[in-house]
Protein backbone atom coordinates (compact mmCIF):
# COMPACT_ATOMS: atom_id res chain seq x y z
CA UNK A 1 0.00 0.00 0.00
CA UNK A 2 1.44 3.63 -0.61
CA UNK A 3 0.78 6.70 0.61
CA UNK A 4 0.75 10.20 0.23
CA UNK A 5 3.38 11.96 3.21
CA UNK A 6 4.11 15.00 1.66
CA UNK A 7 7.67 14.33 1.17
CA UNK A 8 9.97 17.47 2.54
CA UNK A 9 12.88 16.56 0.60
CA UNK A 10 13.61 14.52 -2.58
CA UNK A 11 17.13 13.40 -2.62
CA UNK A 12 16.71 9.86 -3.14
CA UNK A 13 20.67 9.20 -3.90
CA UNK A 14 22.93 10.94 -6.29
CA UNK A 15 27.11 11.01 -5.76
CA UNK A 16 28.70 13.16 -3.48
CA UNK A 17 30.70 16.23 -5.79
CA UNK A 18 33.36 18.48 -4.13
CA UNK A 19 33.25 21.44 -6.27
CA UNK A 20 36.11 23.21 -6.39
CA UNK A 21 35.84 27.30 -7.77
CA UNK A 22 37.77 30.55 -7.32
CA UNK A 23 37.03 32.67 -4.88
CA UNK A 24 36.79 36.22 -6.22
CA UNK A 25 40.48 37.49 -4.58
CA UNK A 26 41.85 34.41 -6.61
CA UNK A 27 41.50 31.71 -3.39
CA UNK A 28 39.98 28.41 -3.58
CA UNK A 29 36.82 27.16 -2.58
CA UNK A 30 35.68 23.82 -2.15
CA UNK A 31 31.99 22.71 -1.70
CA UNK A 32 29.94 19.37 -1.02
CA UNK A 33 26.69 19.06 -2.85
CA UNK A 34 24.86 16.01 -4.11
CA UNK A 35 22.21 17.80 -6.58
CA UNK A 36 23.97 16.48 -9.73
CA UNK A 37 23.39 14.64 -13.17
CA UNK A 38 25.53 13.61 -16.19
CA UNK A 39 24.05 13.58 -19.72
CA UNK A 40 26.97 12.28 -22.39
CA UNK A 41 29.85 15.08 -21.57
CA UNK A 42 27.60 17.25 -19.77
CA UNK A 43 26.49 17.72 -16.04
CA UNK A 44 23.43 19.48 -14.61
CA UNK A 45 24.47 21.05 -11.06
CA UNK A 46 21.93 22.35 -8.69
CA UNK A 47 22.85 25.32 -6.38
CA UNK A 48 21.41 27.34 -3.90
CA UNK A 49 21.61 31.11 -4.19
CA UNK A 50 23.10 31.64 -1.16
CA UNK A 51 25.99 29.71 -1.38
CA UNK A 52 29.91 31.18 -2.77
CA UNK A 53 29.85 28.35 -5.01
CA UNK A 54 26.70 30.03 -6.72
CA UNK A 55 28.54 33.62 -7.11
CA UNK A 56 32.11 31.83 -7.85
CA UNK A 57 30.73 29.88 -10.88
CA UNK A 58 28.59 32.71 -12.28
CA UNK A 59 31.51 34.94 -12.19
CA UNK A 60 34.46 32.61 -13.27
CA UNK A 61 32.38 30.49 -15.67
CA UNK A 62 34.51 27.41 -14.61
CA UNK A 63 35.11 24.55 -11.88
CA UNK A 64 35.88 20.97 -11.32
CA UNK A 65 33.87 18.54 -9.82
CA UNK A 66 35.82 16.27 -7.59
CA UNK A 67 34.06 12.78 -6.90
CA UNK A 68 34.90 11.30 -3.68
CA UNK A 69 34.77 7.99 -2.91
CA UNK A 70 32.98 6.56 -0.15
CA UNK A 71 36.18 5.78 2.16
CA UNK A 72 36.77 10.11 1.77
CA UNK A 73 33.56 10.53 4.23
CA UNK A 74 35.26 12.29 6.72
CA UNK A 75 36.90 15.07 4.80
CA UNK A 76 33.57 15.88 3.46
CA UNK A 77 31.45 15.36 6.58
CA UNK A 78 34.09 17.84 8.25
CA UNK A 79 32.88 20.89 5.90
CA UNK A 80 29.44 19.48 5.29
CA UNK A 81 28.41 22.69 7.78
CA UNK A 82 30.83 25.34 5.85
CA UNK A 83 30.07 28.42 3.96
CA UNK A 84 32.61 30.35 2.04
CA UNK A 85 30.90 33.04 2.79
CA UNK A 86 31.76 35.53 5.63
CA UNK A 87 28.25 36.86 6.13
CA UNK A 88 26.68 33.28 6.70
CA UNK A 89 23.30 33.81 5.86
CA UNK A 90 20.41 33.63 8.93
CA UNK A 91 18.76 30.42 7.42
CA UNK A 92 22.52 28.58 7.24
CA UNK A 93 23.18 29.78 10.65
CA UNK A 94 20.44 28.06 12.35
CA UNK A 95 21.10 24.95 10.68
CA UNK A 96 24.56 25.13 12.10
CA UNK A 97 26.63 26.37 9.51
CA UNK A 98 29.71 28.70 9.88
CA UNK A 99 32.03 30.59 7.88
CA UNK A 100 35.47 28.83 6.60
CA UNK A 101 37.50 30.67 4.60
CA UNK A 102 40.03 27.97 4.00
CA UNK A 103 38.00 24.76 3.15
CA UNK A 104 40.62 22.44 1.82
CA UNK A 105 42.55 22.62 5.14
CA UNK A 106 39.71 22.17 6.97
CA UNK A 107 38.85 19.06 4.97
CA UNK A 108 42.28 17.84 5.61
CA UNK A 109 42.39 17.92 1.65
CA UNK A 110 44.97 18.86 -0.75
CA UNK A 111 44.95 21.26 -3.54
CA UNK A 112 46.44 20.02 -6.98
CA UNK A 113 46.72 22.09 -10.19
CA UNK A 114 44.33 21.60 -13.12
CA UNK A 115 45.08 21.55 -16.81
CA UNK A 116 42.21 23.60 -18.37
CA UNK A 117 40.49 25.75 -15.86
CA UNK A 118 42.47 27.55 -12.85
CA UNK A 119 40.23 26.22 -10.37
CA UNK A 120 42.04 23.21 -8.15
CA UNK A 121 41.36 19.66 -8.44
CA UNK A 122 41.18 17.80 -5.43
CA UNK A 123 43.91 15.67 -5.02
CA UNK A 124 42.81 12.81 -2.69
CA UNK A 125 39.53 12.00 -4.39
CA UNK A 126 39.76 9.15 -7.83
CA UNK A 127 37.87 11.14 -10.27
CA UNK A 128 37.99 14.99 -10.97
CA UNK A 129 36.31 16.38 -13.80
CA UNK A 130 37.55 20.16 -15.14
CA UNK A 131 34.35 21.85 -16.73
CA UNK A 132 33.51 25.05 -18.14
CA UNK A 133 29.73 26.41 -17.64
CA UNK A 134 27.88 26.76 -20.95
CA UNK A 135 24.37 27.93 -19.23
CA UNK A 136 22.68 29.05 -15.92
CA UNK A 137 19.31 29.10 -14.85
CA UNK A 138 16.75 29.95 -12.17
CA UNK A 139 14.80 27.52 -10.61
CA UNK A 140 12.30 27.20 -7.52
CA UNK A 141 10.35 29.30 -5.60
CA UNK A 142 11.06 32.90 -4.31
CA UNK A 143 11.40 31.45 -0.51
CA UNK A 144 14.33 29.06 -1.84
CA UNK A 145 15.97 30.20 -5.19
CA UNK A 146 18.58 28.20 -6.76
CA UNK A 147 20.16 27.91 -9.85
CA UNK A 148 20.59 24.80 -12.41
CA UNK A 149 24.28 25.21 -14.03
CA UNK A 150 24.97 23.44 -17.32
CA UNK A 151 28.40 22.47 -17.66
CA UNK A 152 30.77 20.67 -19.82
CA UNK A 153 33.48 18.27 -18.86
CA UNK A 154 37.15 19.59 -20.37
CA UNK A 155 39.04 17.04 -19.21
CA UNK A 156 38.40 13.80 -16.75
CA UNK A 157 41.31 12.71 -14.82
CA UNK A 158 40.97 8.98 -13.56
CA UNK A 159 42.84 6.91 -10.80
CA UNK A 160 44.56 4.15 -13.00
CA UNK A 161 43.41 1.65 -11.20
CA UNK A 162 39.82 2.63 -11.98
CA UNK A 163 39.81 2.27 -15.21
CA UNK A 164 39.46 -0.75 -17.06
CA UNK A 165 42.78 -2.10 -18.80
CA UNK A 166 42.97 -1.19 -22.56
CA UNK A 167 39.65 0.73 -22.65
CA UNK A 168 38.87 4.52 -21.78
CA UNK A 169 36.29 2.93 -19.15
CA UNK A 170 35.65 3.27 -15.95
CA UNK A 171 35.10 -0.30 -13.81
CA UNK A 172 31.85 0.18 -12.02
CA UNK A 173 33.30 -2.80 -9.59
CA UNK A 174 36.25 -0.46 -8.62
CA UNK A 175 34.42 2.64 -7.95
CA UNK A 176 32.78 2.51 -4.61
CA UNK A 177 30.86 6.75 -4.93
CA UNK A 178 30.76 8.59 -1.81
CA UNK A 179 26.21 8.77 -2.44
CA UNK A 180 23.88 11.54 -0.12
CA UNK A 181 20.94 9.70 0.64
CA UNK A 182 18.17 12.07 2.13
CA UNK A 183 20.58 13.46 3.80
CA UNK A 184 22.91 10.65 4.87
CA UNK A 185 26.15 9.01 3.91
CA UNK A 186 26.27 5.59 2.06
CA UNK A 187 28.78 3.55 0.32
CA UNK A 188 28.31 0.12 -1.23
CA UNK A 189 24.92 0.29 -0.09
CA UNK A 190 25.25 0.48 3.25
CA UNK A 191 25.36 3.81 5.83
CA UNK A 192 28.73 4.87 6.25
CA UNK A 193 28.85 7.67 8.43
CA UNK A 194 26.65 9.84 10.51
CA UNK A 195 25.60 13.26 8.62
CA UNK A 196 26.42 16.80 10.09
CA UNK A 197 23.86 17.97 7.83
CA UNK A 198 21.24 15.63 8.22
CA UNK A 199 21.28 16.89 12.07
CA UNK A 200 21.37 20.78 10.49
CA UNK A 201 18.47 19.51 8.41
CA UNK A 202 16.65 17.92 11.48
CA UNK A 203 16.33 14.34 9.85
CA UNK A 204 14.46 12.65 11.09
CA UNK A 205 16.39 8.88 10.68
CA UNK A 206 15.80 6.87 14.33
CA UNK A 207 17.25 3.40 12.63
CA UNK A 208 20.57 4.79 11.45
CA UNK A 209 23.60 2.45 13.19
CA UNK A 210 26.37 4.50 13.29
CA UNK A 211 24.35 7.45 14.77
CA UNK A 212 22.99 4.98 17.57
CA UNK A 213 26.46 3.67 18.43
CA UNK A 214 27.97 7.30 18.31
CA UNK A 215 25.20 8.73 20.59
CA UNK A 216 25.65 5.92 23.05
CA UNK A 217 29.37 6.04 23.47
CA UNK A 218 28.86 10.06 23.98
CA UNK A 219 26.26 9.45 26.62
CA UNK A 220 23.44 11.01 24.57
Amino acid sequence: MHVVPGLKVLYFGTPVVLISSLNEDGTANLAPMSSAWWLGQNCVLGLGNSARTTENLLREGECVLNLPSSAMVDAVDRIALTTGRPDVPDRKAGQGYRHEPDKFSAAGLTEQASDLVRAPRVAECPIQLECRVVSSQPVGSPAEFATAFQVEVLRAHVEEELVIPGTHHVDPLGWDPLIMKFCEFFGGGHTVHPSRLAEGWRMPHPRMPNRQADDASSGK
